[in-house]
């Protein structure tokens, strides 16, 4: 059964744990799990790169960062691919849309349908209060608001972004249609309303697993985030609270606008012939390291995303796929349940097979790949001035800027394999994790003569993985056809 509409759900920053179906004890997503329930889920997904601009260049064009050539933000107009996903489906008919963020290369010119949100709001006309809100909204530079948003969750951005999908979808008559329907949230400013505000009081809030006390061991970027963020605020330690309780409420509100639209769907007898996948492009510190937003090196809460597919085809299993998937996957999968053949260049493996209860090839989805970093090499203390450029005067709380050259600078490669981690970096720095047993990776086994045998394995499992990921484009032309006959 091919797929007759594809809606991809895309949120901004999402962590994958904090939910019911990953074991959280608060009930962030509940209908999200549902959705999980009613298809498949994956909890060993992975973005490409813990960073915007390239896991949505990935998601988009089944490319890794090294190949599409977008390795930080906002480098949007270097992407390096044959085809992607919106061009693959609209050559084949399909009507195709992105509502929310984009954060990409993709244009107007690239869809039919354009109607591009920012983390300040719409980039398009909007009516008086949506332009209040929106102000409002970026006048908080992305701090943490202590109080309820004082606009509606009608002007919240995931509302009037399911409204406009609405709309669209509704003029789309009976052709099939592809939408990108991406959220800017649960990203930064953390900022929520009411009854989303109160729902989950910061003193009821499960404690965090780490500490700053957690980066002692780590490189020097975690350090320098650490200063940025006590610097920008003193009292970050008694602001992450109320950022956490802010961000699994906005969880909350993005969850009930994806009731919303899937309602929706159903009403009109559309959702039974949708594929529909809920993902994020990375996660968020959240509190944990005494850390919020994202920044340096590729950890896990950072880099595992939350990932379901429910639809036509799909066979619906109440536990949790452990096939090792990522964003790169997306364009094959779909590709393939549309019944499309997958452009010359494209690095992701369809998982097509596993959602529809077939096999995969032997040794396919055992381990995941992750690239991070802008080049050069690793930051140093000794590489930065006392005091820090740009905070020597007062600053506005949390006005400042986590992707800068010390925690992007340098090269480094992650690989995942069951339950163990490797992560190398240019200077030939390892680090080795049994994520079993040490979920936030506070024990670096690198060094044990025990874990050797380990160790060596995933070195060659990262470099089969560093190889596969080499651009494959352009294609070497010798006058014989791309794919043989048969």
């Amino acid at each position: 059964m091919t797929a007759r509409n594809i809606v991809v759900v895309l949120s901004d920053q999402q962590r994958a744990d904090l939910c019911a179906r990953e074991g959280f004890p608060l009930d962030t997503t509940p209908n999200t799990d549902r959705l999980a329930r009613e298809g498949v889920w994956f909890n060993r997904a992975y973005t490409t790169s813990p960073l915007c601009c390239p896991a949505r260049t990935s998601l988009l064009t089944g490319r890794y960062p090294g190949a599409h050539g977008v390795r930080e933000n906002p480098a949007m107009s270097l992407a390096r691919f044959e085809q992607d996903l919106p061009g693959l489906l609209r050559s084949a008919g399909y009507a195709t849309a992105l509502v929310g963020k984009n954060h990409s290369y993709l244009t107007e010119r690239d869809l039919d349908h354009y109607e591009p949100y920012l983390h300040g709001g719409a980039l398009g006309p909007v009516r008086e209060d949506e332009a209040r809100f929106d102000r409002w909204l970026t006048e908080l530079r992305h701090r943490t608001h202590p109080e309820p948003t004082p606009f509606p969750v009608e002007l919240q951005c995931p509302h009037r972004i399911v409204t406009s999908a609405q709309r669209w979808v509704e003029t789309v008559g009976d052709q099939p249609f592809f939408l990108l329907l991406s959220f800017p949230e649960p990203h930064n400013p953390y900022q929520v309303p009411e009854p989303y505000f109160s729902l989950f009081p910061p003193e009821s809030l499960p404690p965090v697993a780490t500490g700053p006390e957690d980066t002692a061991g780590r490189c020097f970027p975690w350090q320098y985030l650490r200063r940025l963020e006590e610097a920008a605020d003193p009292e970050l330690a008694q602001s992450i609270p109320r950022a956490r309780a802010n961000y699994l409420g906005m969880l909350r509100l993005i969850d009930d606008q994806i009731q919303r639209f899937t309602t929706f769907l159903h009403e009109r007898g559309l959702l039974a012939d949708t594929v529909l996948v809920t993902t994020a492009d990375h996660g968020d510190f959240v509190g944990e390291y005494g850390l919020l937003r994202k920044g340096p090196e590729v950890p896990e809460v950072l880099c595992r995303i939350p990932l379901t597919v429910r639809g036509p085809g799909v066979v619906a299993r109440p536990d949790p796929s452990s096939a090792h998937v990522s964003l790169a996957d997306l364009l094959p999968t779909l590709a393939e349940a549309a019944g499309l053949p997958v452009p010359p260049g494209v690095q992701g493996r369809s998982f097509w097979p596993l959602l529809t209860g077939d096999r995969p090839e032997p040794g396919e989805f055992t381990s995941a790949y992750v690239e991070q970093g802008i080049g050069g090499r690793t930051y140093t203390a000794a590489d930065v001035p006392d005091p820090m450029p740009g905070l020597g005067g007062p600053q506005d709380l949390f006005d400042f800027d986590e992707l800068n050259a010390v925690t992007q600078g340098g090269h480094r490669r992650m690989v995942r394999r069951g339950d163990w981690k490797l992560v190398l970096d240019e200077a030939g720095t390892g680090q080795l994790y049994h994520l079993a047993e040490d979920p936030f990776e506070t024990v670096n086994l690198w060094s044990g003569p025990e874990h050797a045998s380990t160790r060596d394995g995933l070195l060659v499992e990262l470099l089969r993985w560093m190889l596969h990921a080499q651009d494959p484009l352009p294609l070497p032309d010798h006058g014989y056809p791309r794919k043989l006959p048969g």
